[in-house]
């Protein structure tokens, strides 16, 4: 049987889910030696129990450790090396990173966002919407986020290609397997980044402003220790991860689903109120992090598989999101379901994604103005074979080419 480190399984991933899933919820992925829990309701529980499951993962197991090593090195030598902090960390010392930055992504922050996160959806849909097509993750999908992200760090929206290169080297680690020589050449790219983020850290302190990084870096109080650079550094590894490629890959996913569901499509323009339970649908079909890694501190039986102390756990998302006993006929995208916001596609517990609201009004911003301005969305031509991008646990779409009437 293929597993989740073959690229085919990895860019259609459901059929493999479900296959597992009819015989437990839980199984083993012995060419990488890796533990899945893929039920909804083992996967919640597994999140909760934060004594059994450490967010403190052992060694991936996707690369081998000389290339993991050197390039740890490389930082280590040459910038900062990852500190353990926000999703890489287990309470009580999660909380204090948790507590800090609740103060930055609240949803009073979010709402002032939105006026800008609207103007550029704007300004992207007016580019292409003459044209009547449009290849829509370099249109829309990918410099949404990018351009947002980009701006909030002191670049020009012009450049956030340059953060997206950024972006791809920050996960070239956790994404595929790689040598010695390509890990050190992505290493120096994220270097690239974390000398270019170190000078905007210390002009924030300087002269913070009402963006995001000056919060950032001001969120601790008189009593309260600052993040360090390392702190900063690891956490904007995990904000730009984290709050770019799975916006992009909703946002790709959401526009596949509307143009090869015509009926939702009419659906959803008859009844705006839907879009929100849209967006959670789209979460739940197709979760831009398809599961996240957690190390066992002793051994544990998940649905009858008996797992090891200190043994590599993948709660994966995807698979809990498509889990029958939650979900009624789960691979039918249905924008009506009553219960699509019991998606795990942010997680679940104490390491709830920080973004997620954010996250959440992207998409709400993009898929109201596509859908007020664009009629008849369809594929414009067969899709991309693969469509994703070789990912061990995101969705990077290749390309979506679709056409459209434009009001």
């Amino acid at each position: 049987m293929q597993g989740l480190s073959d690229p085919s399984v990895q860019d259609d991933p459901f059929s493999y889910y479900r296959e597992r899933m009819a015989a437990c919820p839980a199984w083993h992925e012995a060419d990488i030696d890796l533990y899945v829990i893929g039920g909804h309701a083992e996967g919640r529980s597994a999140l909760m129990d934060v004594g059994t499951f450490s967010s403190r993962p052992a060694a991936g197991r996707t690369t081998p450790n000389a290339v993991a090593i050197a390039y740890q090195q490389r930082l280590a030598e040459r910038g900062w090396a990852r500190a353990a902090t926000l999703q890489r960390t287990d309470p009580p010392v999660h909380t204090r990173y948790r507590k800090l930055l609740n103060r930055v992504f609240t949803p009073a922050r979010v709402k002032d966002l939105t006026p800008h996160i609207e103007d550029i959806t704007t300004g992207l849909i007016d580019a292409f919407a003459p044209e009547g097509r449009c290849e829509f993750v370099s249109a829309l999908a990918l410099p949404l986020p990018g351009i947002f992200i980009a701006e909030q760090l002191g670049l020009d929206r012009s450049e956030y290609r340059t953060f997206r290169r950024w972006a791809d080297a920050m996960l070239a680690l956790a994404q595929r397997s790689m040598t010695v020589e390509d890990a050190l050449a992505e290493a120096d790219v994220e270097l690239e980044a974390q000398h270019f983020l170190a000078r905007v850290f210390e002009e924030r302190r300087a002269n913070p402003g009402d963006d995001l990084i000056s919060l950032l870096v001001t969120a601790h109080g008189d009593d309260e220790e600052p993040f360090t650079m390392g702190e900063l550094q690891d956490l904007l590894h995990q904000l730009v991860t984290g709050g770019f490629e799975t916006t992009t890959g909703a946002l790709a996913a959401g526009m596949l689903l509307l143009a090869t569901h015509p009926d939702q499509q009419t659906l959803l323009r008859e009844r705006p109120e839907l879009m929100g339970n849209f967006i959670e649908e789209v979460l739940r079909i197709d979760s831009p992090v398809q599961g996240l890694w957690r190390r066992t501190t002793c051994p544990v039986s998940v649905g009858g598989l008996e797992i090891p102390a200190n043994a590599s756990v993948m709660i994966r998302f995807g698979a809990a999101n498509r889990d029958e006993r939650v979900f009624d006929d789960p691979d039918l995208f249905d924008i009506t379901r009553d219960n699509a916001r019991n998606n795990v596609a942010f997680g679940f517990g104490n390491h709830y994604c920080v973004g997620a609201a954010l996250a959440r009004q992207e998409m709400h911003s993009a898929f109201t103005q596509l859908l007020a301005r664009l009629d008849d969305i369809a594929l414009d031509g067969p899709l991309a074979e693969p469509l994703h991008e070789p990912s061990f646990f995101l969705r990077p779409m290749r390309r979506l080419d679709v056409r459209f009437q434009t009001r």
